[in-house]
């Protein structure tokens, strides 16, 4: 069975995946890019880019699994866009322009599905209502035989834990204090039980903990 992962997953001291007050100008909220100052650093993040250098030491190194092995990724309404309820504007296309940077097709969870978008580099946005468990048979069928990313936020990557359905976890504490936003850690009581788990400090100043199921 192919192994559903979450890499790159930033956080504050005191939990939050995310500030308060997203909108189309600041999709981190309040946070706005200090929760992933760190991945901005690294060659990975350039090379996506299209930019030479930047930084190629250990965070790098934890930047870059974020591909190799994933066939399709799932993701919340919010991480695609801030907009809330029935969709108001169609020709939105998510945060990321014509050529996103996912190359595979994407599941993206929301009560309110519409049209598939096909985008170049082919991704692909395939909209459904759906819990966990349904939207990765969804995921796994567009890919059969890769392996499932979940890419956020914060409330997607909760209800996967919380469904038992995360095999590795790869979170990035950033040392800031946001105060408000949205917390991850709400409710999984006891998660540390279920995985073998590594932390790593970065020259940074971040630390690197990896979550991989035991068993």
């Amino acid at each position: 069975m192919s192994k559903v992962r979450v890499h790159n997953f930033a956080v504050s001291l005191d939990g939050y995946g995310t500030g308060a007050e997203q909108s189309l100008e600041r999709p981190f909220g309040h946070a706005d890019g200090r929760l992933m100052s760190w991945f901005a650093a690294t060659a990975t993040f350039r090379a996506m880019q299209g930019a030479p250098g930047g930084e190629t030491g250990l965070d790098d190194e934890y930047a870059r699994a974020w591909g190799p092995g994933i066939g399709v990724e799932i993701m919340g309404r919010n991480k695609f866009g801030p907009e809330r309820g029935p969709w108001t504007d169609d020709d939105w296309k998510g945060w990321w322009g014509e050529d996103p940077p996912f190359h595979t097709p994407v599941v993206v969870l929301t009560h309110h599905p519409r049209e598939t978008l096909t985008m170049a580099g082919g991704t692909t946005f395939q909209f459904v209502d759906a819990t966990p468990a349904e939207a990765l048979a969804v995921a796994r069928a567009a890919a059969p035989g890769t392996d499932v990313r979940i890419g956020g936020g914060v409330e997607t990557v909760r209800s996967f834990l919380a469904a038992d359905l995360i095999d590795h976890l790869h979170v990035v504490v950033v040392p800031i204090v946001l105060g408000r936003g949205e917390r991850l850690w709400d409710g999984l009581e006891g998660l540390e039980d279920r995985f073998d788990i590594r932390t790593e400090a970065s020259p940074s100043g971040v630390v690197h903990l990896t979550f991989d199921r035991r068993g």
